[in-house]
């Protein structure tokens, strides 16, 4: 069934909108977050996800899988479909964004928050482990752009693109090089990408959430980070959340071609 087959939501900034976010694989991560903050506010939703990929890392996938992710997102009240995918696939960003659009008419937003992330400093990187996250943050992402511009509704109201960086920009990160070298291309590209839609009426923005409490961090890091804190606390996923649904509403319309730090003062 396309379009919302629930009442929307009287009032609600984003009502009568589809959001599709990227990187849903966990409910304690951005993604998760992000894809509740747009469903709470009115918008139905498409989701990526991609758990082969938290299952090999030390933090694991979410232990409820997919169906409790989407459980909790149609809680809200919203329509949710949901699609797994690789984005080290070629194909997979135009599966992902055709996917969108056969269970919808339309979809207004595009928040590309998936991610590649493992560490390694100049004597560990690897080709491999390069291409894997020029793949995944660069090629995805701006394959995920140019398909769903593709086939956007200019006609319709709230274009927004949203994209994800680090904090590469605001000090060294020795230790995640081949990570901040793919982040930093997305950096750069904000403001091109932004000028290039606003003739279409769609705003292009990029959040650096900074050091945010997902389940990654060990407690030797986590001590390191809420030393270097101002407010004393690590962010929380909704923090960055918070900011993108405004960024996505019509409050933040004339905002296009910024990247943007939430990141408590801190790093």
């Amino acid at each position: 069934m396309k379009g919302s087959d629930m009442e929307q939501t009287s009032g609600a900034p984003l009502s009568g909108r589809v959001a599709l976010v990227t990187g849903v694989s966990r409910r304690n991560g951005i993604g998760f977050a992000i894809a509740k903050r747009l469903a709470e506010q009115g918008a139905d939703l498409f989701v990526h996800s991609w758990a082969p990929f938290d299952a090999a890392m030390p933090w694991g996938a979410d232990p409820g899988g997919i169906e409790a992710i989407d459980s909790e997102l149609r809680a809200t009240g919203r329509r949710v479909e949901q699609l797994a995918a690789d984005f080290r696939e070629v194909d997979a960003p135009d599966q992902v964004v055709q996917a969108a659009f056969a269970a919808f008419d339309q979809v207004d937003i595009l928040v590309a928050n998936h991610a590649y992330s493992t560490l390694g400093t100049l004597e560990e990187l690897t080709a491999d482990e390069i291409d894997a996250h020029l793949e995944v943050n660069v090629r995805g992402t701006l394959l995920l752009i140019q398909v769903w511009a593709a086939r956007h509704d200019d006609r319709r109201p709230g274009g927004r693109v949203v994209m994800l960086t680090s904090g590469q920009h605001l000090g060294p990160m020795p230790g995640e090089l081949a990570y901040i070298a793919s982040k930093g291309a997305l950096h750069q590209l904000t403001r091109s990408l932004a000028a290039h839609l606003a003739p279409r009426g769609i705003t292009v923005n990029t959040v650096n959430p900074g050091a945010t409490d997902t389940g990654y961090a060990d407690d030797v890091l986590r001590r390191t980070i809420l030393d270097l804190e101002p407010m004393g606390r690590w962010g929380e996923p909704d923090d960055a959340a918070r900011l993108i649904a405004w960024l996505c509403s019509d409050d933040a319309r004339w905002i296009t071609g910024e990247v943007i730090n939430s990141t408590g003062g801190g790093p």
